[in-house]
């Protein structure tokens, strides 16, 4: 997947290889395993269960503390820790050359820490926590030195299709390990499992996770190149990582649209994360839907997701990208309002507003992310940096967006309130892309 550059003896990556770019796609593939499982699907139930239920004070180290808080924060000091942090590696990334060193590292860390979940029980409090706040890390870390690799094994034509492939992957693979991991669960004594102990099958799932995400992740790892630009690590590593990102940033400033979409970015981000990840809270607590019609709504969202991902993709050729994503804000814009009329006992409405929340959250996800590298200038080589600066809206902006939800919710004590409310960042957004000039795939040079 190399070739020998002519005016030098180093060796070039070919872009737009079929195996290199199948490579990429299977890292989604293997971190979704993560966002489903631990994330959304059966750890949250699990952690609840561990720890007396929610609303229930359990004891941390030495502080007694409310489980959903500790939860909620757990998951919000991940996701600060990599804002803070990404930047930095990033830029050091880019003047080493060690840009895949960086992403094994995080997802090894995220992968060995789901496996320490299996060792989660109430009598290992502390564990578990500490373990599902690095795994947190592993999964956000690992991201930005993932998707930078996109301008480097693609040419601009293909980012969009690429993209669209990434999410597609991992929506299969993470629906696939669900639903064994289910099977397990909802069937222990098919797998000689008693019964009785309710922990072992979900502790196996949390198991399964690490090792599907580490046991991937090889096949990413072995296709992309180490050093794409042959850089020598300079002797003053840490000092240059930081004049590579300060770099980075001052090149921005003189790029308006990168700085109008990373600022529609950050908001829209804000609503369609939130959304997301307070789905099934939603649907618990308004809908008063049973924890399997949420797993089921949880499967459905991932299967839809993957022609809606594909779907914004056509729709970014056949007009730009910008309008692609203005289409997809809209219907968020529908879907918070609908949301605002849904009552208890309203599951077959929720089920349909689920239907349009797949559609684009697929395509809103892998749009965004090929959009952003088609804005990166074409001669740069420090896309980690540029990726850190996108990633790093996107964190703080599952942060504020979780703080903000709760914060309604507090104030009205009704949910229906905290999705209305969302409507604001999706209009932000849409009206920041119209200021956009569009974002067409210039002609390939490759």
């Amino acid at each position: 997947n190399f070739k020998h550059n002519k005016n030098t003896t180093r060796l070039e990556l070919i872009k737009n290889d079929k195996k290199t770019i199948f490579a990429w796609c299977m890292y989604d593939w293997s971190n979704s395993v993560y966002a489903l499982t631990i994330t959304t699907a059966i750890f949250p139930s699990y952690f609840f269960a561990v720890t007396g239920g929610k609303g229930s004070t359990v004891r941390f180290f030495d502080l007694h503390v409310n489980n959903t808080v500790l939860y909620s924060y757990t998951l919000a000091a991940a996701f600060l820790v990599v804002a803070f942090f990404n930047p930095i590696l990033s830029g050091i990334a880019d003047a080493s050359g060690y840009k895949k060193r960086f992403m094994q590292f995080f997802c090894y860390l995220g992968a060995f820490s789901c496996i320490m979940l299996f060792f989660f029980d109430k009598n290992s409090i502390e564990l578990g926590v500490l373990a599902f706040g690095f795994a947190a890390i592993g999964f956000a870390g690992s991201l930005v030195f993932y998707n930078s690799f996109l301008p480097e094994i693609a040419t601009e034509e293909h980012f969009d299709s690429i993209s669209a492939k990434g999410f597609s992957l991992g929506y299969i693979g993470s629906v696939i390990l669900l639903v064994a991991n289910l099977v397990l669960i909802l069937q222990p004594t098919w797998f000689g499992i008693n019964p009785q102990n309710t922990s072992l099958a979900p502790r196996l799932s949390f198991l399964s996770v690490g090792v599907w995400w580490a046991g991937f992740a090889q096949i990413t790892f072995k296709a992309l190149p180490n050093n794409v630009y042959n850089r020598k690590i300079p002797k003053q590593w840490f000092a240059k990582g930081f004049k590579e990102l300060f770099k980075v940033w001052k090149e921005i400033q003189h790029l308006p649209q990168i700085k109008k979409f990373l600022l529609s970015f950050g908001l829209f981000s804000l609503g369609t994360q939130t959304v997301m990840y307070m789905a099934t809270l939603f649907g618990e607590e308004v809908v008063n839907m049973k924890m399997e019609e949420l797993i089921l709504l949880v499967l459905l969202l991932q299967l839809i997701a993957i022609p809606g991902a594909y779907f914004f993709s056509f729709l970014s050729q056949k007009k730009d990208n910008v309008f692609s994503l203005q289409i997809a804000l809209l219907i968020w814009i529908g879907v918070c309002i609908a949301s605002f009329f849904l009552e208890e006992g309203m599951k077959l409405e929720y089920y349909i507003i689920g239907i349009f929340v797949g559609l684009i959250m697929g395509g809103v996800q892998s749009m965004a992310r090929s959009t952003y590298a088609k804005l990166i200038p074409s001669q740069t080589k420090e896309h980690a940096s540029y990726f850190s600066f996108y990633e790093t809206l996107e964190k703080i902006s599952i942060a504020l967006g979780a703080f903000i939800y709760g914060l309604v919710k507090y104030i009205t004590n009704d949910l229906h309130y905290s999705s209305l409310v969302l409507i604001f960042f999706f209009i932000s957004g849409f009206i920041v892309l119209s200021t956009m000039k569009k974002v067409k795939t210039k002609a390939s040079t490759a």
